[in-house]
This record gives structure tokens, sequence and C-alpha cells, in this order.
């Protein structure tokens, strides 16, 4: 007799099913695992062994073999402790095998048989519900698993509770999704004094979903407005939140199995590694760029990364996904990110005060804009200077408008966005104006005769590529819902214009 368990192995944040087999046959006592096991599944052995003989049961002394179907793809990670230990019981007849038939099973086993949290439940769940069974899973994730619709979740602390449960003496209560408490209060932009014109570009930013780069001398308070953009976000709707929590999950980050309706807010230091950022790793885990998928990524001191680092923004920041090939995986994972970027003018920052400014003003300038490739530059739809605090603007009162008051603007200028492009197929499904591309952008943002006119002495004048032409376009449409106006007029496009810089260091 073959004792059969469903469980899954991961490829990015999609699943693979995989069909977990226990045999026990006479000859000599072993206990072998097959199907291309990494290291940490290996192991499960004396987790197992451990986790059985904590509850008083002993493995048989017969030759057991575990083969993890299909034998051809890599299986990692610590979650095929369960359905191993489930595939055992069910071969030693503990539990009736037409019941674990209807479950995908998936969690650690701690040497006591405690049943402990692993990463990746949520796409798991779904892929349970899509073939119509139910999932066992570690206790700690089971608030992630109920978000699944329809499918029943056992969510045990320990394996001795399983078996309890299927043996009818101890009922396991079915465990409920729950949101996580946004405990922490964004930072509001009622605290920053002065600095108008960069608020300006920051509620756009927030509005559109575009791009932004801050330049300006330190203190200037780039830091400041970047870390109150998540403030003035709208929340995100089920759909996003479920497309987020499924990247945390693979990632091991979900708390307590909680979602959260908040977007996210990256900011790696420059030191961060080029897998660090795109992702990467022995197991192709997600990098900052998916991390922050449907929220905001925050790159401080922006020339300070390398230079490998930062061009390989270029596809995510274009396509809204990544790809990592690695030898052994190619994964893709969604990367839909709002870039926000901070620099200083040059090394030492005080370009535009010549009494501070270091000798080889402005030739240092121009080399450390440089570092910023013109692609990249191109990518960013808002480039903002943002100036040097006066003092005496210290010194006044608080602004009498904080993030509440520019939320609602940007939430009105969001409810026209969805209601604008609700019409198009689920796959071709966008939600903001920096998404707009080909002939959809040339529907819905046309400038009237004068604007047309404008922009088109500008693209000239400024060099401006098809890619720069077609953002400024998007800016523009975003300004004109910000003014609840159907169409983009001329003073739409010059604002946009004025956001627009020619080319690094210049």
């Amino acid at each position: 007799m073959v004792a059969r368990i469903a469980t899954v192995a991961f490829q990015g944040i999609d699943t693979l099913d995989i069909d977990v087999q226990v045999q026990m046959s006479g000859g000599m006592p072993t206990f072998t695992i097959v199907g291309l096991p990494d290291k940490a599944v290996g192991e499960s052995r004396e987790r197992v062994r451990s986790a059985l003989g904590a509850m008083g049961l002993a493995l048989p002394p017969k030759r057991i073999t575990v083969n993890l179907s299909p034998a051809d793809v890599l299986k990692e990670g610590s979650h095929f402790d369960l359905p191993i230990a489930l595939g055992l019981l069910v071969a030693m007849g503990v539990i009736p095998a037409d019941e674990m038939a209807r479950y995908i099973a998936l969690g650690e086993l701690a040497l006591d048989g405690a049943i402990t949290r692993v990463s990746g439940v949520l796409p798991a769940a779904i892929a349970a519900a899509a073939s119509e069974r139910g999932i066992v899973c570690p206790s700690a994730t089971g608030g992630e698993a109920a978000w699944a619709d329809g499918i029943e979740v056992l969510a045990p602390a320990s394996l001795i509770a399983l078996i309890n449960h299927f043996k009818g003496t101890q009922v396991l209560t079915p465990p409920e999704p729950l949101l996580a408490e946004d405990e922490r209060m964004a930072p509001d932009l009622i605290d920053i004094k002065g600095q108008e014109t960069a608020k300006r570009a920051l509620e756009l930013c927030a509005a559109g979903g575009h791009n932004l780069l801050l330049i300006g001398p330190p203190g200037a308070g780039k830091s400041m407005l970047a870390q109150r953009l998540p403030g003035i976000l709208p929340t995100l709707d089920p759909r996003e939140a479920l497309e987020v929590s499924m990247i945390h999950s693979i990632a091991g980050m979900l708390s307590n199995g909680r979602l959260s309706r908040r977007r996210p807010f990256r900011d790696p230091h420059h030191s961060a590694s080029l897998a660090a950022m795109v992702g990467g790793g022995t197991r192709a885990r997600p990098g900052e760029v998916s991390l922050a998928h449907n929220g905001v990524l925050f790159l401080d001191e922006l020339p300070e990364f390398q230079r490998a680092t930062l061009e390989a923004l270029r596809q995510p920041v274009e396509s809204g996904a990544v790809a990592v090939a690695r030898a052994n995986a190619h994964i893709t994972y969604p990367a839909r990110f709002q870039l926000v970027a901070a620099m200083n003018p040059c090394r030492c920052g005080h370009l535009d005060d010549p009494a501070i400014a270091c000798a080889r003003a402005p030739r240092c300038a121009q080399d450390y804009q440089a570092k910023i490739s013109g692609p990249l530059f191109d990518r960013i739809d808002l480039h903002v200077d943002v100036p040097a605090v006066n003092p005496a603007d210290l010194n006044l009162p608080p602004p009498a408008e904080g993030s509440a008051q520019v939320l609602m603007r940007v939430e009105a200028a969001r409810a026209i966005q969805t209601k604008r492009y609700a019409h198009l197929p689920e796959d071709r499904r966008i939600r903001t104006n920096a998404q707009a591309d080909g002939k959809l952008l040339e529907e819905v943002a046309t400038p009237d005769e004068p604007g047309r006119k404008l922009l088109a002495e500008a693209s000239e004048v400024m060099r401006l590529t098809a890619r720069g032409y077609h953002r400024v376009l998007r800016v523009a449409r975003t300004l004109a819902d910000l003014d609840e106006s159907e169409g983009i007029r001329r003073i739409h496009v010059a604002e946009a214009l004025s956001y627009r810089r020619m080319a690094p260091g210049r």
C-alpha cells in the first residue's frame, strides 16, 4: 500500500502540486526521502521521527520510502514535514486515507510534535480552493489560510491535536480571517513647513501613481516628504491586498497570518545588493521591488546605490514585473510599485550655495548626477527641486492643510481613474494613469489644441524621448483629474512639463 498526501511546492507566488507518496515494505529498516529534496527536506526524517516519538508512536522496523512527485522538481523548505508525517500516519493506519485525500497539507514539525509556522500558506490555500480541497496548516498561519474563500481550514497547534480531530475526540476551531491593526500612524504632511512645490508634486505622485525624484541639499526635507507619501495614498482594495499578501506570505512577512490594507513602503539602504533589490538567492526569493508591489519603493541617496542595482530597476519600472533567472529557477514576481527617490545635487550637497560648495563645483554635480543613467532618469515622471528651507519658514505656524485633506483629493482623483478604466478586460486592467499606455493613453490623454502646441514645442526644446513625451501626457491627465476636468488643458500640460528635467546633470 502507498499512502498519498497532497502538498505544494512554490515557484514564485505560483504553486505546483506535489504528491507525497509513502511506502512501507519489508527489508532492512531505513527511512529514505527521494524526489530531488534539498537539505531542509532531507532533514525532515529526524524531525518527523522525533515528533512521532513525542506522541508515543515509533516507526515500524521496515523499509520506509518517501517519494516527492514529480521527481524532477527541486523540493525546498521545511513545509514538507507535515505531509511526510501524515503520510506515515496513514500508512500506519492511524489516520484514514480517505480523510486526508480532501486536504492539502504543509507545516514544519518541532521535535515535540508542535506544528510551527511556514511561509507561503496563503498561495497554498488559494491553490487548495482551486482544486476544491481543504488545507491543513500551522495554527499560527490559520488566519492567513482563512482568506481563501470557501475552503475548510484545519489549523492545529500540534500533530496530536490533528490526530484527535480525525478520530473525533477533539474539534479544531476554524480560524477567522483577520486584518492587521495599524498601530503606527503615518507621518503627517502638516509637520512640513514650506516646500509647497514639493508637496504639490507629492500629491500628484499619489493621485496618479507616478514615479518621483526629489533633488535638493542635505536637510531640505526630501526624506520627510517621501515618508509622508503613504499617509496620502488610498488603502489597498481587496484584490490589491491579496496580491500584496501573497508576496509577503512567500517571503514569510505576514504577522500572525493577518493581512494589511496599508500600502507597502520599502526603503532599502543604498548598500543593498542586486539580489536583495530584484530578488534571487538560492531559492529565488522576492526582492524589494516585489515587496513594494502596489506600494512605494523609496531609494534615498540614489546615486550611492550600485550602478548594476539601479539599472536592474528599469525592467520592473516599465513592465510592473521582474523576472528572476537563476541556474535552478526562472521565476516572475509582480513588481508594480511607485519609485520615489531622493538625492543631493552633488557629492557635498551644497551646489547652490557658493559659500560652502566644494571647489569642484559645478563639475562635481555633473559627475554625481551622471551616476543616474539616462534611461532610468527618463522613466521617472516627476523631477522636483527641493531647495533648502528658509529659517524664517521654521518659525511659521503649522500649515492649515495636512495629510487628511490631501488624501481626500487623491481619493477623488483615483475614483475618476477607476471609473475611466473599468471597461478594460481583466487581463489588461489598470488602476492609475501612470499605467496607461499605447492607444489607451491616446484616447484618455489628448490635450486641447493650445496644449498640443505647447507640448510639441517643448518636446523640441527639451529633446523629449517618446517615453518622456508619454509620461508628460500621463502627468497632465492626473493634473486634470485633480481639477476634476474632463479634458486636458494647456495649463495642465505646462505644469506637467515643469516637473521634467532635460537629462541627468543638466
